[in-house]
């Protein structure tokens, strides 16, 4: 599973293992799966995909701008906004 966290300026609004991340970046949309390599994008207004499970359907969330960052303790995204 992948560790998932979506952090405001304000507060940690969300952290939790999910099955895959689908992130509305700057040059387009890519998904974040366990074991990703390492990266680091600026984010668009768009809606993130939550999976929970590999054939689930995505819970969205609106966010506005910000970055996302890929490391070893998974994916981090620092939304400007969320909702």
């Amino acid at each position: 599973m992948l560790h998932f966290e979506l952090v405001t300026p304000e507060k940690l609004v969300r952290s939790e293992d999910v099955y895959m991340v689908v992130v509305p970046g700057t040059e387009g949309d890519f998904g974040v799966l366990e074991g990703h390599a390492p990266l680091m994008s600026t984010i668009r207004d768009g809606d993130l995909a939550i999976y929970r499970t590999e054939k689930g359907e995505p819970e969205t969330i609106r966010i506005q701008g910000g970055f996302a960052e890929v490391g070893t303790k998974g994916l981090t995204v620092l939304a400007e906004q969320v909702g």
